[in-house]
């Protein structure tokens, strides 16, 4: 992640592998062997935080409701809009509940831009 090349004191600089302190004098790298001083490291924050936001980044998830596609691509049915009676909507669905229980369908009128769910 980037946080952690940004914490470079405590990862080696040719490999990035997190340093391990092997005396007071010097912190070695547990792959390449590479050492640096432990003056560079003693002391140091070693704390950062991650954001929900830094998370979805680094796995690629995005948001409930963000949109991911273009409304093209999503599924259409032949519903009326309940705001400009337009006769086609586009569609998601989601498991918002257990397993048990029946999905929650997402519809968005293309014309008026509506949104509404069913179920």
């Amino acid at each position: 992640m980037q946080k952690s090349r940004e914490s470079g004191f405590l990862f080696c600089n040719m490999c990035s592998t997190m340093l391990v302190l092997k005396s007071s004098k010097y912190a070695e790298c547990p792959l390449c062997k590479t050492t640096r001083l432990a003056q560079e490291i003693i002391g140091k924050d070693i704390s950062y935080v991650v954001s929900d936001e830094d998370i979805r980044r680094e796995l690629g998830i995005s948001l409930f409701g963000e949109k991911t596609q273009e409304d093209t691509e999503l599924p259409k049915i032949k519903k009326a809009c309940e705001k400009c009676q337009h006769p086609e909507l586009v569609y998601t669905t989601r498991q918002t509940r257990s397993a048990d229980e029946g999905q929650t369908t997402y519809y968005t009128c293309p014309n008026c831009g509506h949104r509404f769910t069913e179920g």
